[in-house]
């Protein structure tokens, strides 16, 4: 009896959904970099964050279980162009001493196939939260995972850029914010 009470659960114990977390990477930030580009009096520009930092947990095969958590340090904002890099922590843009950081966590992804997900989640600035969807492609070789994607934001959702700035024809609303992410699988 108890053999057969043995094999009865072990049955029923293989047709229940496996639940396991998703698989842990650790950025690779000299490969890395988080960018955005926008304009200025109609003429582009580019730029990124010199210091941010990623938890990463995610596994195509379990979606249900990933999750991302990204902090950018705003003050950290460059541009190559001095004059704008020295506005950008200010108060009327990333108010960088009020709100040292910016968030990105998501905790819902979808497979559109062919290594094409979204990324749902909330992305925080300047103490304003948004949902927001962030297009992205994934390669996943060996232990070593890339990752890119685009998304687009309008800068006044989040109250950057203020004062005289606040017109559009001195910056343009849109800006886009580019991502570029190179992680090895933690062990």
């Amino acid at each position: 009896m108890r053999i057969f009470t043995a094999v009865i659960t072990s049955l029923f114990l293989l047709t229940l959904p496996a639940v396991a977390d998703a698989a842990n990477w650790a950025v690779d930030q000299a490969h890395s970099r988080i960018g955005f580009r926008a304009t200025q009096e109609d003429a582009g520009f580019e730029g990124y964050f010199r210091s941010w930092n990623a938890a990463i947990s995610f596994d195509p095969k379990r979606l249900a279980t990933s999750h991302v958590t990204v902090n950018i340090a705003l003050a950290s904002a460059v541009t190559g162009n001095k004059d704008r890099d020295a506005y950008l922590p200010t108060a009327d843009w990333f108010d960088a001493r009020r709100f040292p950081s910016a968030s990105f966590t998501a905790a819902k992804f979808v497979d559109k196939g062919a290594g094409h997900y979204e990324a749902i989640g909330d992305l925080s600035i300047k103490g304003i939260k948004r949902q927001v969807m962030l297009p992205f492609t994934l390669a996943i070789t060996g232990n070593t995972a890339k990752m890119s994607g685009d998304l687009v934001l309008d800068r006044t959702w989040f109250n950057v850029g203020a004062g005289k700035w606040k017109d559009p024809a001195e910056v343009g609303t849109k800006v886009t914010v580019v991502v570029t992410v190179v992680a090895r699988a933690a062990r």
